[in-house]
C-alpha cells in the first residue's frame, strides 16, 4: 500500500562494476509516474535469495510502499508542491532528516566499537550545519548522506518529473556539502562522509581511523 491505494511494486537488483556487490531497489508506479528507492545491499548466494532479502528490506516500516497511512497522505496537494499525487507527497515528506535507518546502523556499529559521540549537533558555533555524529575531542564530524538527496555517483537517479527543479535541488545540496566541508576543515575539523549504501562495518572503519588517529 502507498497512502490510501494499492500500487504495483517490483524489486530490481544491480551489480556494482567490480562484480562483487549487489544493490537492491524498490520500484513502483503511482499516477502514471515511476519512482524508485534504494533499499540496501544484498549479499546472498543466489539471485532468488537476494530477491527474498530485498523484499524483506522493502517490508520494513521505512519503506514507502509499506508505510502506514497518515493524515498527510489523504490531504490535497497544496499549490506549488512538486509531488505528482498526495501519496507521493507523503513519501517525500516522510524522508527523515535524522535517525534514518543508515544513520542508526552506523551509530550502532560505532558504539559497539567503543566510540562515543554526540548526535545531530552543529560542530561550529553559529553555523547551521548539523553533523550526524560529532566527536568533539578529536574534532571529527561524520555525515551519513542519502544517495538521492546528496547525488551519489553510484545510485542517484535523476527525477523524471520536474527534472529541472530536482536537478537544481540536488546540485544545491552537493554545493552545500562542499561548503560545509571547507568550513569545518578551515576550523581544524576532520570530515568523514558516509554514503547510505556503505556497509556499517566499512563506515565505522573510516570513522575509527579518523577519530583514533588523533589519540
Amino acid at each position: 500500500m502507498l497512502g490510501d491505494h494499492t500500487v504495483l511494486a517490483s524489486v530490481a537488483l544491480r551489480r556494482k562494476r567490480d562484480g562483487r556487490r549487489v544493490y537492491a531497489y524498490l520500484r513502483w508506479s503511482d499516477n502514471g509516474q515511476t519512482a524508485e528507492r534504494y533499499l540496501g545491499e544484498v549479499n546472498q548466494m543466489t539471485r532468488a535469495a537476494n530477491l527474498v532479502h530485498a523484499w524483506r528490506l522493502a517490508a520494513e516500516p521505512s519503506s514507502p510502499v509499506q508505510s502506514p497511512r497518515t493524515s498527510d497522505e489523504a490531504a490535497p496537494i497544496p499549490d506549488g508542491s512538486w509531488a505528482s499525487s498526495p501519496a507521493v507527497r507523503a513519501v517525500m515528506r516522510g524522508n527523515k532528516g535524522r535517525d534514518t535507518r543508515p544513520e542508526l546502523a552506523v551509530r550502532s556499529a560505532a558504539h559497539a566499537l567503543g566510540l562515543r559521540y554526540n548526535v545531530g549537533v552543529s560542530p561550529l558555533p553559529g553555523v547551521r550545519r548539523t553533523a550526524d555524529l560529532v566527536f568533539p575531542k578529536s574534532k571529527v564530524a561524520v555525515f551519513v548522506d542519502g544517495c538521492f538527496w546528496h547525488g551519489c555517483p553510484e545510485h542517484h537517479r535523476p527525477a523524471r518529473r520536474n527534472a529541472e527543479f530536482w536537478t537544481a535541488k540536488i546540485e544545491g545540496n552537493m554545493a552545500r556539502d562542499v561548503d560545509t566541508d571547507e568550513r569545518l576543515r578551515a576550523a581544524g575539523w576532520t570530515v568523514v562522509r558516509i554514503w547510505e549504501h556503505e556497509p556499517p562495518a566499512t563506515a565505522v572503519s573510516k570513522i575509527s581511523a579518523a577519530v583514533r588517529g588523533f589519540g
